[in-house]
């Protein structure tokens, strides 16, 4: 069975850095596109960022793009999502994602989800 647990999360003042990570296992990852999505307060959960397990395909909501980056480590089964210049509008509940497919599109759906982890950003 395939677990997802978010780690990094945590209150940080405007301007500072913080980096999620995605620790996954219960399957082979080669093959799927990883990714992390936020919700808001009050807001519907949107997409941040994906990647595929070649790293040949990447994407960045226009939100983040710039000061995000995404990345997987070689055995594929963590991926982090380096968040740089955070602003107070990035505080959400940060959510990894994977998709047993190599996708060259933009995903909208997510199979497997993470629980979530928190990020707050002070002004």
């Amino acid at each position: 069975q395939v677990q997802l647990v978010e780690s990094g999360g945590g209150l940080v003042q405007a301007g500072g850095s913080l980096r999620l990570s995605c620790a996954a296992s219960g399957a082979t990852f080669w093959g799927y596109t990883l990714g992390w999505s936020r919700q808001a307060p009050g807001k519907e959960r949107e997409f941040v960022s994906q990647i595929t397990w070649n790293r040949d395909s990447i994407y960045y909501a226009d939100s983040v793009n710039g000061r995000f980056s995404i990345s997987i480590n070689n055995g594929r089964t963590t991926w982090y999502l380096q968040m740089d210049t955070l602003k107070p509008e990035d505080t959400a509940v940060y959510y990894c994602t994977a998709e047993p497919r190599t996708a060259t599109d933009r995903l909208s759906t997510w199979k497997f989800w993470g629980q979530g982890t928190q990020v707050t950003v002070s002004s």
